[in-house]
């Protein structure tokens, strides 16, 4: 989807569904808060020119 791996890396994360931190898209454990499999995808919204 990306152009280049660096910005895949960006956009393909995981969000805590309690604390909102950011974590790697395998992870079942949040590294802010500790939950377990309350990570979901990250969100990507298409910007949309005026």
């Amino acid at each position: 989807m990306a152009r280049f791996k660096e910005a895949e890396a960006r956009i393909f994360k995981g969000i805590c569904m309690q604390c909102n931190a950011r974590n790697p898209m395998d992870s079942t454990i949040c590294r802010k808060c500790g939950k377990v499999l309350k990570i979901r995808r990250k969100n990507k919204k298409k910007a949309v020119k005026a």
